[in-house]
């Protein structure tokens, strides 16, 4: 187990592409860390500056106290996991996993111990004489556990390790690493591009833009505080709903309804008052909308909108409304344009709803639990 540490880190290619701007992170000893972003946004390319697999173009690097800028990836003491696997196809289970051990030049009896130990851990044990080709994505994610765990790393480095998984399969394996990283307690960076897994992972998930350190947090705080209208827009399924509007008179105007602002509001956002008369951003998470028709809704303030399409998910509505209201792109490279072009907000119901597609309705919220933005530099006010 180690501490890594990134200071000023940075890597820029030939054609003057900056990846990496100066990233500085601390990766405590047992720590799991998610780094999470939009594609592009330079998360891999960190992880393979960690593993030696990409040069650092100017920063520190420590592993362990270590300082391992200048040492290759086999003098680095860790253990990579990669998207693809990377099993040998013609080795059994037992000799992807043992083949670390084999190059150095381990005992067979200790080969055979250390292999049996990590196979009960996983559940491999029956399957230690197969193929990888006559087992399941989840069966070969777990033998490409199974060797990165063979070595006994300073720290695991794991590349969006669950993607080529179905969906049921990538839900069942996100919980059994984590269980798993508790369990052995090393210190491991995981890189996803889904934010789903990084709130449900990482002890603390690091967000990054377009080369940048965002924020560094707990899943919680990330969602509960972000520190701007990226992160805001970015972690959460489905995404906040940002919108402009003025603050006037304790209350948020916008050109068809305004919203009145309870006191404990401008105490949670010391900065809003200073707006005053002026324009801001404002968001809020789908879960903070409600049908006003439902005993839920009905406590709340409403809105007028308009019902565009419903997804039902059987325990709930995913459901996506008009409001007349201007909507603040979060500057997430990757969200997706609303297809049916008139859409610009996203609300969860309950599935007791009645709501119809093509309706006008009273779309309550919650004001308590908005988020404001400055306009200009989208930082958290």
């Amino acid at each position: 187990m180690a501490v890594v540490v990134l200071d000023k880190i940075c890597k820029t290619y030939g054609n003057n592409y900056h990846a990496i701007k100066e990233l500085s992170l601390t990766v405590n000893d047992g720590e799991f860390l998610i780094l999470v972003g939009p594609s592009g946004c330079g998360k891999s390319t960190a992880l393979r500056m960690i593993a030696g697999l990409e040069e650092i173009t100017s920063g520190t690097l420590s592993i362990g106290g270590q300082d391992v800028v200048d040492l290759p990836p086999k003098d680095r003491d860790i253990a990579m996991v990669f998207q693809n696997y990377a099993l040998y196809p013609h080795m059994t289970v037992f000799d992807n996993i043992a083949f670390s051990m084999k190059l150095a030049r381990k005992s067979k009896a200790e080969r055979t111990k250390r292999v049996n130990e990590i196979a009960k851990i996983l559940q491999l044990e029956s399957l230690l004489g197969s193929k990888p080709a006559q087992l399941s994505g989840g069966q070969r994610q777990r033998v490409a556990m199974g060797r990165a765990m063979v070595r006994e790393p300073a720290a695991f480095l794991m590349d969006e390790p669950l993607s080529n998984l179905d969906a049921k399969l990538r839900v069942q394996m996100r919980a059994e690493i984590a269980s798993l990283q508790r369990q052995l307690g090393v210190t491991t960076i995981y890189v996803t591009h889904d934010q789903t897994e990084a709130l449900t992972m990482g002890d603390r998930v690091a967000v990054l833009k377009g080369g940048v350190l965002q924020q560094v947090d707990t899943p919680r705080a990330l969602y509960n505080r972000p520190v701007n209208a990226f992160v805001a827009g970015f972690i959460g399924s489905p995404s906040m709903n940002l919108y402009e509007g003025r603050l006037q008179n304790g209350s948020i105007q916008v050109p068809a309804f305004s919203i009145p602002l309870p006191a404990s509001v401008f105490e949670r956002a010391p900065g809003l008052a200073g707006f005053e008369g002026k324009t801001v951003v404002f968001g809020i998470r789908p879960e903070d909308l409600y049908d006003s028709r439902l005993p839920s809704g009905a406590a709340f303030p409403s809105i007028p909108a308009t019902v565009k399409t419903i997804e039902e998910l059987g325990s709930e509505f995913i459901v996506h409304l008009s409001v007349d209201a201007v909507q603040v792109d979060s500057g997430d490279p990757d969200a997706v344009e609303d297809l049916k072009g008139a859409a610009n907000t996203v609300a969860k119901f309950e599935a007791t709803s009645t709501i119809e597609t093509g309706r006008q309705i009273a779309l309550a919220l919650d004001p308590t639990k908005l988020h404001f933005f400055d306009p200009d530099t989208h930082l958290a006010l």
